[in-house]
């Protein structure tokens, strides 16, 4: 006896966004619980690892102070990767619309991100002081080479055959970009924003470790005498990432509705 295939609407509540949700839910609670069963296991002091639960009382305890810190982080990386959006995308442009300015730069690009982004955040604190100035440019640093990548291959993949029937219409250069080269780059270009973004809120930490007075690093860095409040500035750390990374991907989908129709 065979079985009916299943129905479209069978289909969107098996993918649907509750379902997404409880997944996410269910493997955080196993990750949860994971890192409380080694701590049990394996004896480790408080001082050393906290558990789940003191964690818990530091975020309730705390919540003021790691809020007002969380909003300098997330201001950081906002801006840090608003303009690594501006520079990957114009940039990234720039190499996808000349072999010969990519031959020139794409080494020196290729060599400067090579480079360890920590080896420059105490250069940076020393050129730019203590403000938010390093913290913005280590997230330029962290997110400008994946949205240049990403927007030169995007540029780089329109099919031959819509290129040629643009040319056959006498569609100007502009044209040709507008019309069709950046609708077909667009789901290149939000791969790219997708992989910077979680890069976005490790350069903003990566800068408030060194030399800062205020944010989530500067929170982490010295709670020494408190594990339990390091843990929990991790905590929100991690909570802003996954919510800036879904808020590139709603973004996504609003912007781009056919992708997902055309796309298995």
């Amino acid at each position: 006896m065979t079985t009916a295939p299943a129905s479209a609407s069978e289909k969107r509540t098996a993918s649907g966004p509750l379902w997404s949700v409880g997944l996410a839910v269910a493997g955080a609670v196993v990750a949860v619980g994971a890192w409380w069963l080694a701590i049990i296991a394996f004896k480790i002091e408080s001082f050393i690892a906290p558990t789940p639960p003191q964690v818990t009382d530091s975020l309730i305890r705390e919540w003021a102070y790691l809020l007002d810190n969380a909003a300098i982080t997330l201001a950081e990386t906002a801006q840090g990767f608003g303009w690594s959006v501006l520079i990957g995308v114009g940039f990234g442009a720039l190499l996808a619309g000349s072999s010969i300015v990519e031959r020139a730069f794409m080494p020196t690009l290729v060599a400067l991100n090579a480079v360890p982004k920590l080896a420059f955040a105490p250069l940076l604190v020393v050129w730019l002081g203590f403000g938010a100035g390093p913290k913005v440019v280590l997230v330029i640093l962290m997110c400008a080479f994946p949205i240049v990548l990403s927007v030169m291959a995007g540029l780089s993949s329109t099919p031959a055959d819509l290129a040629e029937l643009a040319r056959s219409l006498s569609a100007s250069k502009w044209q040709m970009f507008y019309r069709i080269r950046l609708p077909g780059a667009l789901p290149q270009v939000f791969v790219g924003l997708k992989v910077a973004m979680p890069l976005a809120v490790i350069g903003a930490l990566v800068g408030e470790l060194f030399g800062a007075s205020e944010g989530l690093g500067f929170v982490i860095q010295n709670s020494q005498s408190d594990i339990g409040l390091g843990f929990a500035a991790i905590a929100v750390l991690a909570l802003m990432s996954i919510a800036l990374f879904y808020l590139v991907v709603v973004i996504e989908r609003m912007a781009l509705p056919w992708v997902k129709g055309t796309t298995g």
